[in-house]
């Protein structure tokens, strides 16, 4: 299968395109290299893409709508999996126009491409922010999400909506699927388990929100691909084309939108997290407790039963063992 992959250099993006071509299948990266984090990390992660005989990358920005086009008609991806986007939640507050531009007007150019080419399946990453504060958990598609804390979920919900309305529009089957707190080797260094085990393996500080109490379903990285991949196959259908219904479905009655959580079921406490890392150096973190940050919630906890439903999989890494793997990538990669 051809398959256009988003965020190929970053995080999500490099596991995935991995998993793909040991599948067998056609991959064509497109990122755009962006200076949000260390870039040599990202040019590393294309470089091993690379070193796959079906793996073709393109080195752009998404919202280079002709380029992107262009790159698509080329190649005729059977399958678009749109990851990438400016991340981040607490740097939404400093530089929002980067979230607009890439998570609003870049997304509309892939659904533009899909559109086009009319895929087979367009699958697009939303994330477990969209939830927002409900205080309902575990989290489930079907809960009301209507009231972002950061632009960033603002703008992801923004992508739920407008996939929806293409996929009612041109049929174009699509599934949004929500993350829950990634982590693991090639991770990003703006991130909080990246942070951490830096600081713990330099001596140095690490700082610690809400004094350490707060919840994360923790979503071991090779977990999510996993589940990403078997949805795949899974292609929502149009209204006219059901059989049957999925108890908890988060699928549309007007269109062939699906949104899926994809995350590890289990919500762990943070300091508990950090205690993890502190094991697998072998040191003790210096904390700074620190109180809760704007936008940040203080649990998040997927339902997964439906990704179960579909797919017969479930994400299930234990925290203790994926930050192990971490740490020792991390140690590895860095010489320490």
């Amino acid at each position: 299968m051809r398959i256009l992959v988003t965020g190929s250099a970053g995080f999500i993006g490099f596991h995935l395109s991995e998993a793909l071509l040991q599948a067998g299948h056609r991959v064509v990266g497109y990122d755009g290299m962006t200076s949000y984090y260390d870039v040599a990390l990202k040019k590393r992660r294309h470089q091993l893409l690379s070193q796959h005989e079906h793996f073709r990358r393109e080195e752009n920005m998404l919202e280079d709508y002709g380029r992107l086009r262009a790159i698509a008609l080329e190649e005729k991806p059977e399958v678009i999996v749109h990851l990438a986007a400016q991340a981040g939640v607490r740097y939404s507050l400093e530089n929002p126009r980067a979230y607009v531009d890439a998570n609003l007007l870049g997304a509309f150019n892939v659904m533009e491409v899909a559109r086009e080419l009319e895929v087979k399946h367009l699958l697009m990453a939303s994330t477990s922010s969209v939830y927002g504060a409900n205080e309902k958990i575990p989290f489930a598609e079907t809960d009301k999400a209507d009231a972002p804390m950061t632009l960033y979920a603002a703008t992801k919900k923004a992508n739920e909506a407008m996939a929806h309305s293409y996929a009612h529009l041109h049929g174009i089957p699509t599934t949004m699927f929500r993350f829950f707190t990634v982590y693991g080797p090639w991770g990003r260094p703006d991130m909080a388990f990246f942070k951490f085990t830096k600081g713990v393996l330099e001596g140095a500080p690490i700082e610690v929100y809400n004094k350490g109490d707060m919840y994360r379903d923790f979503t071991y990285v090779t977990d999510l691909v996993r589940g990403i991949e078997l949805l795949i196959d899974q292609p929502p259908e149009a209204p006219d084309a059901r059989s049957r219904a999925i108890e908890g479905d988060s699928l549309s009655p007007n269109a062939p939108h699906r949104v899926v959580n994809i995350g590890n079921g289990n919500k762990v406490r943070l300091v508990d997290f950090i205690e993890a890392i502190e094991t697998a150096c072998g040191r003790t973190a210096i904390k700074n407790f620190m109180p809760m940050q704007k936008g940040d919630v203080p649990a998040t906890w997927a339902d997964n039963s439906l990704l179960r439903t579909l797919t017969g999989y479930a994400p299930q890494t234990d925290v203790r063992e994926g930050v192990q793997k971490f740490v020792d990538w991390y140690r590895e990669y860095y010489s320490v």
